[in-house]
């Protein structure tokens, strides 16, 4: 109810009407079935924004450091981001990662679209940084398949240490989805992984126009 309500009463009609989003290829997100939306991931608010511009509901693996603020701000932020269907992610490996994901595969289990940024946190500089083979091991135990995602201009809109919001027009463009069924069986091999991975990253970049970086972002923040 608190998702509905956010998005088609309070949230989705005031962004849409502050940003204008264009939206290209939104047909490609399959109406049913097992998909994971893999996008770039330039400002906080991308998490925000793109669950309100797509008809399908959508759950997100958002980085568990959103929902750590203090104060009342905090508690606010945390409660909107659960409410809104965002679930934390640890990427500090180990049995924390194995948690989201079970998360994340519980949500493909249900037949529902699951949101990740395969770059694990924020370009620091609106380049496209290596891909986090997390997402790999998602599509293959959760037999799903990947819509590629380009997210533009939400940067300008909230740059990466920012807190004022600028009014300005973002985009949103939706490749085709990509089927890695050939890979089945093969979930614990890494060089499988990296594949998968790499050919997401390829395919979110050819959308995004974006120039790469043979990096972690994590490693440049």
């Amino acid at each position: 109810m608190f998702y509905w309500f956010m998005k088609h009463i309070v949230a989705g009609p005031l962004l849409r009407a502050l940003f204008r989003p264009r939206l290209i290829g939104r047909s490609n997100i399959p109406k049913t079935g097992r998909i994971i939306l893999a996008s770039n991931h330039l400002s906080f608010i991308d998490s925000v924004i793109l669950p309100l511009v797509i008809r399908r509901r959508i759950y997100f693996l958002a980085k568990n450091s959103y929902f750590r603020g203090h104060g009342f701000g905090g508690w606010a932020l945390k409660r909107f981001l659960l409410g809104t269907g965002m679930l934390p992610l640890d990427p500090s490996g180990g049995r924390a990662s194995e948690t989201s994901l079970r998360a994340g595969l519980d949500v493909l289990g249900n037949e529902r679209v699951l949101g990740i940024f395969p770059e694990g946190t924020r370009s620091p500089d609106g380049r496209m940084y290596r891909g986090r083979t997390g997402v790999a091991r998602m599509v293959l135990a959760g037999h799903a398949r990947v819509v590629p995602v380009a997210i533009f201009d939400t940067d300008k809109v909230m740059p990466v240490g920012g807190t004022r919001i600028q009014i300005r027009r973002i985009g949103f463009t939706f490749g085709e989805p990509l089927d890695f069924s050939r890979f089945e069986g093969r979930e614990v091999d890494p060089n499988t992984l990296r594949a998968i991975t790499d050919e997401i990253m390829s395919a979110i970049q050819k959308l995004s126009g974006q120039e790469v970086v043979d990096a972690y972002a994590s490693a440049r923040n």
